[in-house]
Protein backbone atom coordinates (compact mmCIF):
# COMPACT_ATOMS: atom_id res chain seq x y z
CA UNK A 1 0.00 0.00 0.00
CA UNK A 2 0.94 3.11 -1.07
CA UNK A 3 1.33 6.20 2.02
CA UNK A 4 -0.45 9.02 0.09
CA UNK A 5 0.96 11.51 2.52
CA UNK A 6 4.38 10.38 1.36
CA UNK A 7 3.84 11.07 -2.06
CA UNK A 8 2.46 14.80 -1.53
CA UNK A 9 4.77 15.89 0.78
CA UNK A 10 7.59 14.35 -2.25
CA UNK A 11 5.50 16.34 -4.76
CA UNK A 12 5.16 19.58 -2.77
CA UNK A 13 9.13 19.35 -1.70
CA UNK A 14 9.85 19.05 -6.06
CA UNK A 15 7.75 22.32 -6.55
CA UNK A 16 9.61 24.19 -3.68
CA UNK A 17 12.54 23.66 -5.03
CA UNK A 18 12.25 23.96 -8.95
CA UNK A 19 14.80 25.76 -10.15
CA UNK A 20 13.26 26.67 -13.69
CA UNK A 21 12.68 30.43 -14.00
CA UNK A 22 10.53 30.43 -16.40
CA UNK A 23 6.34 30.64 -16.11
CA UNK A 24 3.72 29.47 -18.98
CA UNK A 25 1.91 32.88 -20.55
CA UNK A 26 -0.99 32.49 -22.55
CA UNK A 27 -2.48 35.76 -24.02
CA UNK A 28 -5.83 35.06 -25.74
CA UNK A 29 -8.70 37.05 -26.96
CA UNK A 30 -12.35 36.28 -28.05
CA UNK A 31 -10.61 35.25 -31.91
CA UNK A 32 -7.37 33.82 -31.29
CA UNK A 33 -4.47 33.19 -29.22
CA UNK A 34 -1.95 35.63 -29.26
CA UNK A 35 0.93 33.92 -27.57
CA UNK A 36 1.74 31.02 -25.41
CA UNK A 37 5.47 30.18 -24.13
CA UNK A 38 8.08 30.21 -21.69
CA UNK A 39 8.68 33.78 -20.44
CA UNK A 40 10.99 34.88 -17.14
CA UNK A 41 8.84 37.97 -16.48
CA UNK A 42 5.72 39.86 -17.44
CA UNK A 43 4.95 43.41 -17.07
CA UNK A 44 0.96 44.22 -17.07
CA UNK A 45 -1.21 47.48 -17.16
CA UNK A 46 -3.32 46.74 -14.29
CA UNK A 47 -6.68 48.59 -13.55
CA UNK A 48 -4.48 50.45 -10.15
CA UNK A 49 -1.14 50.60 -12.59
CA UNK A 50 1.60 48.58 -13.60
CA UNK A 51 2.78 45.52 -12.08
CA UNK A 52 5.24 42.63 -12.64
CA UNK A 53 4.92 38.98 -12.39
CA UNK A 54 8.33 36.68 -11.60
CA UNK A 55 8.68 33.09 -11.43
CA UNK A 56 6.83 31.42 -8.50
CA UNK A 57 4.70 34.64 -7.93
CA UNK A 58 1.59 34.60 -5.23
CA UNK A 59 -1.85 33.57 -7.42
CA UNK A 60 -3.61 36.54 -8.11
CA UNK A 61 -7.02 37.88 -10.49
CA UNK A 62 -6.11 41.97 -11.55
CA UNK A 63 -8.38 43.15 -14.18
CA UNK A 64 -6.11 45.14 -16.81
CA UNK A 65 -6.60 48.39 -18.66
CA UNK A 66 -5.77 49.16 -22.02
CA UNK A 67 -2.14 49.19 -22.46
CA UNK A 68 1.33 47.15 -23.00
CA UNK A 69 2.35 43.62 -21.99
CA UNK A 70 5.84 43.44 -21.44
CA UNK A 71 7.24 39.88 -22.20
CA UNK A 72 10.80 39.21 -21.38
CA UNK A 73 12.03 35.11 -22.46
CA UNK A 74 15.34 33.44 -23.53
CA UNK A 75 14.55 34.70 -26.79
CA UNK A 76 13.98 38.64 -25.74
CA UNK A 77 11.48 40.81 -24.99
CA UNK A 78 8.16 41.45 -26.58
CA UNK A 79 5.49 43.49 -26.33
CA UNK A 80 1.63 43.34 -26.81
CA UNK A 81 -0.91 46.48 -26.81
CA UNK A 82 -4.06 45.14 -25.17
CA UNK A 83 -7.53 46.35 -25.17
CA UNK A 84 -8.35 46.07 -21.34
CA UNK A 85 -9.03 42.33 -20.07
CA UNK A 86 -8.08 39.99 -17.33
CA UNK A 87 -4.97 38.05 -15.91
CA UNK A 88 -4.89 35.38 -13.37
CA UNK A 89 -1.54 33.82 -12.00
CA UNK A 90 -1.50 30.51 -10.41
CA UNK A 91 1.40 28.25 -9.81
CA UNK A 92 3.61 29.97 -12.99
CA UNK A 93 0.54 29.56 -14.96
CA UNK A 94 -0.48 33.22 -16.52
CA UNK A 95 -3.63 33.71 -18.51
CA UNK A 96 -4.59 36.96 -20.07
CA UNK A 97 -8.16 37.10 -21.03
CA UNK A 98 -7.73 40.17 -23.22
CA UNK A 99 -10.59 42.33 -24.87
CA UNK A 100 -8.71 42.73 -28.12
CA UNK A 101 -5.02 43.55 -29.09
CA UNK A 102 -4.10 46.51 -31.22
CA UNK A 103 -1.34 45.84 -34.40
Amino acid sequence: MVDCSVLLVERLTIQLFNNSTDMHLEIITPDRKIFAGEVTSAQFPGADGLFEVLNNHAPLISALQAGSINVNSATGRESFRIEGGVVEVLRNNVIVLAEGVVA
